[in-house]
Formats: structure tokens, C-alpha cells, sequence
């Protein structure tokens, strides 16, 4: 396992995080699954009040003890934005007292992905307020926010010079936050990828002409070194179910170095599939369509066509569209068939697409059953 420094928190993290979102069906489980990562070298723990039991498990192996000492891991714990400092004082402390903690090495408001959260973190009697009493106070240490929003509020947070570090998506086959990565390493600040297998594009299940594109390394390990090689990267959460799901995702811990010339070129290879198979009906992901008078979130679901033809990533394709209209603010927009030709965004589209044919063949492909976030859309 290598480690990295985590911005200017200086805290030395592991390359992998342990996300405890999945390993939730017991607290034995919980514990087994935190002493495996621990014995694999994983050193940061990621909680949040909002998944489900996941604080009290945490809470109830850490005061049985582990196999290394409390000063030896750092433990984050992510809180939604509160509408007041008051509340959130009182969600500070309750997930202290749940994790049997006296203090936290690092806690993230949950959530800021849109405007509205990000104003209401900065009201002079907002959650900031009691975040900050909490780290003068020495109940946490350092401050950051996870974020599933578009990437011009991404940018906002971290110019607010409030954070230490950002969690937030970023993987091979979605770049869309490049220019946040870019800021959040000027500003120094802890960078920490979000799901990189499963968001990445459900990795650990890809379809055949993806394993074939990226032979002879698996896709998911390939999406794994294309963060790993970046060094302004410092951890990558696992959000492993049980012991053994941390198997191959920690097999690349120690693939750190820069990319190698055979890596350079399966991906060059995965960017020629591309220009093939979309030819002129290829979205570059621009974002020039946007806004859209229907409030289609058109990249995005432009973004799922190109996976889902290039690469038959089909699957993953209908997992997020279904999610469309039915998970709020952490996948916002709405479905392609929502489109009324109005033509708005035809004259920004620097490709020339026909977006609305677009958008329809994307509905066609890819509709299903809805399809809600695990935990609600608070």
C-alpha cells in the first residue's frame, strides 16, 4: 500500500479508502471488513450520518478495539448540509457519541450540489459556523465537502477557501471535473475520488468489447491507474461489501508510478473506439448546451449514449439514466424524452449534433424501471 499526503491537512493517507456505504449487513460484517482493509494497509475510514447503521457499526468496532492503534487511522464521517448552526452542532456530536470518538480527523459537509446548498453553508448562522466552532473546539480537525454537483459550483466551494479537501467524481470515463481537480491541487486541498469502480462505470462488471479494448489489464484496474498516475490524486475510495471485495481493487495499491506506454496506448486505443463507432454524433462533453429549457441534463445523458456505443457499456448506461427525475440533487435533470425540439440548444453545439435525435435514440436505449439512490435523495 503507498500513501500520500493529503493536501494540506498533511495527513498521510492511504492510496485506498474504505467507503462503509455497502458492508452494512451486520456489524460483524462492518468489523471483519475494516480489519481486512486494515491488515491490507488501508489507513482512512469514510463514514457518513446518512448511511444507514454505518456510524454505529464503525462506533462499535472502534471501542472493541483493532488490530492497530486509534492514532493510526483517520476516520472521516460526512454530514449533510444542516439548515442552522445549531443543528448541526447537534449532528456533530451524535455521530462523535455513535463512533465513541472523541474527536474526528476529518468531517465533510455531505452534499453541496447546488447553489442553494452551497449559500446556505455560508449564512453567517449556517453549518459553517458550528464546523468551524467544532474544529476550534478540537471535536474535528480538518474541514471538506463531497460534492455530486455541476462542475461550476464545484469550483465556487473550493474558491470559498473554507475546505481542506473535496471529495468528488473524476475517473477515465468521466473527466467533466478536470478543471475542479486542477483548482483543488493549486489550492492545496485533500483530493478524494468518489466510487471509482461503480460511478466509473459499474468497472467491475464491463462488458466484453471493454475487456477486450483494455486487454490485457482489466478495465477496472486501468481506470484505477489512470488515478493512481496522477499525483495530485490522493486516495480513491473502495466501497467494499465484505472482506473480499477489497481483493482486487488493493492488487494496484502499489501502482503509483506514472502511466506506462503500454497503458498510454490502450488508451489511446479506448479514444480511437470512440471517434469510430460515435464518428459525428460524438459528444466532446462541452457543456455549451446547457441550459436547457426542460431541464434535460443533456452531457450527461449524451455522455451515456457514447459509453453505451463505443464500448457497450449498456448496463451502466440504463443504471444512471433510470436514476434520472428519481434521485434530486445528486443526479439532477431530466430524461432525454423530455426534449420538445425547441432547437435552443442546437446553435451552442460546437459539433453541430442533432441533439433532440440524440437524445431520443439515448431514450430508446436506455430506458427502464426507475431506479433510486441507496439512501433517499436528502
Amino acid at each position: 500500500m503507498q500513501y500520500r499526503r493529503f493536501g494540506r491537512t498533511n495527513l498521510r493517507l492511504s492510496v485506498f479508502s474504505l467507503g462503509t456505504m455497502r458492508c452494512l449487513s451486520s456489524a460483524a460484517n462492518v468489523r471483519a471488513t475494516l480489519e481486512r482493509a486494515i491488515a491490507l494497509g488501508i489507513n482512512h475510514i469514510e463514514t457518513a450520518r446518512g448511511y444507514g447503521k454505518s456510524e454505529e457499526y464503525l462506533g462499535l468496532a472502534l471501542q472493541a478495539g483493532l488490530s492497530v492503534p486509534r492514532d493510526r487511522l483517520h476516520i472521516t464521517t460526512k454530514l449533510p448540509p444542516a439548515p442552522d448552526a445549531a443543528t448541526m452542532q447537534t449532528w456533530i456530536d451524535e455521530s462523535l457519541e455513535r463512533l465513541h470518538l472523541d474527536s474526528l480527523d476529518t468531517l465533510a459537509i455531505h452534499g453541496i450540489n447546488t447553489w442553494e446548498h452551497l449559500e446556505a453553508v455560508l449564512r453567517p448562522d449556517g453549518c459553517m459556523q458550528a464546523a468551524r466552532a467544532a474544529v476550534a473546539a478540537g471535536k474535528v480537525k480538518h474541514l471538506g465537502f463531497s460534492t455530486h454537483a455541476p462542475v461550476d459550483i464545484i469550483l465556487a466551494a473550493i474558491n470559498t477557501d473554507l475546505f481542506d479537501f473535496v471529495n468528488l467524481h473524476y475517473y477515465y470515463f468521466f473527466q467533466r471535473n478536470a478543471a475542479a481537480i486542477r483548482l483543488a491541487a493549486e489550492k492545496d486541498l485533500g483530493i478524494f475520488i468518489i466510487s471509482p469502480a461503480d460511478k466509473g462505470g459499474q468497472l467491475y462488471q464491463p462488458p466484453p468489447m471493454l475487456q477486450q479494448l483494455c486487454h490485457p489489464r482489466t478495465p477496472l484496474a486501468l481506470n484505477y491507474r489512470f488515478l493512481l498516475a496522477d499525483a495530485r490524486i490522493a486516495t480513491l475510495s473502495v466501497g467494499a461489501a465484505n472482506p473480499e471485495e477489497l481483493l482486487e481493487p488493493l492488487s494496484v495499491a502499489d501502482e503509483t508510478q506514472p502511466l506506462t506506454e503500454a497503458e498510454r496506448q490502450i488508451f489511446q486505443r479506448l479514444e480511437a473506439r470512440l471517434d469510430e463507432e460515435l464518428g459525428t454524433d460524438c459528444c466532446r462533453q462541452c457543456d455549451r448546451c446547457l441550459p436547457c429549457p426542460e431541464a434535460i441534463n443533456i452531457p450527461e445523458v449524451l455522455r451515456l449514449r457514447n459509453l453505451a456505443v463505443a464500448y457497450q457499456m449498456t448496463e451502466f448506461g440504463k443504471y444512471r439514466y433510470r436514476m434520472f427525475e428519481n434521485a434530486g440533487h445528486w443526479f439532477p435533470g431530466r430524461r432525454g424524452d423530455r426534449c420538445t425540439d425547441c432547437g435552443d440548444c442546437l446553435p451552442r453545439c460546437p459539433e453541430n449534433l442533432d441533439i433532440p435525435k440524440l437524445l431520443r435514440d439515448t431514450h430508446e436505449r436506455l430506458q427502464g424501471s426507475p431506479r433510486r439512490r441507496l439512501w433517499g435523495n436528502s
